[in-house]
């Protein structure tokens, strides 16, 4: 999630990159990666990757996919002072499937997005339940991560990559998700309103995968939850070319409009973050960057991202919203 940093220390994080000159890149890797993997947890698990993340009570808290050994994935949370050692991380899952209340969860919950809603003084957390019928959209609140309140599934299957804008607009709640279609050109983002956060209309497709050699053309998904800035609606999207070697996700931007934000206003052509370092390349997935949370300080101007990285570990990257917005202005209207 982006909030106010109100106790981020993201000045401390260096920019450095394994294999790049990071003084060209927009999004810099931490020296330090992975920050966390499964050796770090405290219980035998398989993985941990995809995290959403947020502030709360002065710490980084980042809710983590953890995939266990029989392959079923629950939630757990890391919390960091700095947001990049010394985690403490929980004992427990704090939110694990509930197939016998919520079968959409039967094989396990899913990569969680997080947005902090101030009207109504709860996060709203959404993941994707991993039902017999497919990925299913599901939504839960909470206002400690220590609590939460599930709300189920709010969009039918196959759909995933959700996340819900902070504030309403034009009465409205927001999402944008990605449901699947068979058609040919079928896996794009939508965007969808709701009165209640419970019933969910007026679907509109926001955004296609482009066809041909495009580093995004064959599907695109949501990263983590759009965030407000002087520019529009600021939106961080991976997106997967088919290669000979297998799927190959990268990162790329867009900007939506403030008011109506299913128009997109600017997309770069260009991906801003690609698998390069071993431990994005090597994994459970290999050739994976899969961010589902960032941070914003909004005093310092400094922006946190943290990705999964081949399905295996986590990784940070940091970059400066100066620099992000001049780089989306350069990039061709839409």
């Amino acid at each position: 999630m982006v909030t106010d940093g109100n106790g981020s220390n993201a000045n401390s994080v260096k920019d450095v990159t394994d294999t790049d000159d990071c003084g060209r890149e927009l999004f810099c890797r931490h020296p330090g990666n992975p920050i966390l993997s499964a050796a770090d947890w405290p219980y035998q698990v398989n993985s941990v990757f995809n995290p959403g993340a947020t502030m709360i009570g002065g710490e980084t808290l980042l809710l983590v996919r953890v995939e266990d050994r029989s392959g079923i994935s629950h939630l757990g949370a890391a919390r960091s002072i700095d947001g990049v050692t010394d985690w403490d991380i929980n004992r427990a899952p704090i939110l694990a499937p509930d197939s016998e209340n919520y079968p959409v969860e039967l094989w396990g919950i899913e990569d969680p997005r997080l947005t902090w809603i101030d009207e109504l003084g709860v996060w709203a957390v959404t993941y994707t339940g991993y039902s017999q019928g497919g990925p299913v959209v599901c939504l839960a609140t909470t206002k400690d991560f220590c609590e939460f309140k599930r709300f189920g599934p709010v969009m039918p299957p196959e759909n995933k990559d959700a996340a819900i804008f902070p504030r309403r607009i034009n009465g409205s709640w927001m999402m944008i998700h990605r449901p699947v279609s068979t058609f040919p050109e079928g896996i794009n983002i939508w965007i969808s309103s709701s009165p209640d956060l419970r019933h969910w209309g007026n679907h509109r497709l926001l955004m296609t995968a482009r066809k041909g050699a495009f580093w995004d053309s064959g599907k695109i998904g949501l990263g983590p939850q759009p965030l407000e800035t002087p520019d529009g609606w600021l939106i961080l999207y991976h997106g997967v070319r088919q290669t000979p070697g297998g799927c190959l996700y990268r990162i790329g931007l867009a900007l939506l409009d403030i008011d109506e934000p299913w128009r997109v206003l600017r997309r770069c052509d260009h991906w801003v973050m690609s698998p390069s370092a071993s431990y994005e390349i090597t994994g459970d997935v290999g050739g994976v960057i899969f961010p589902c949370g960032w941070i914003y300080d909004r005093a310092t101007g400094d922006i946190r991202l943290y990705y999964g990285a081949a399905d295996t570990c986590i990784g940070l990257a940091t970059g400066r919203m100066k620099e992000v917005l001049d780089y989306l202005r350069n990039c061709r209207a839409r």
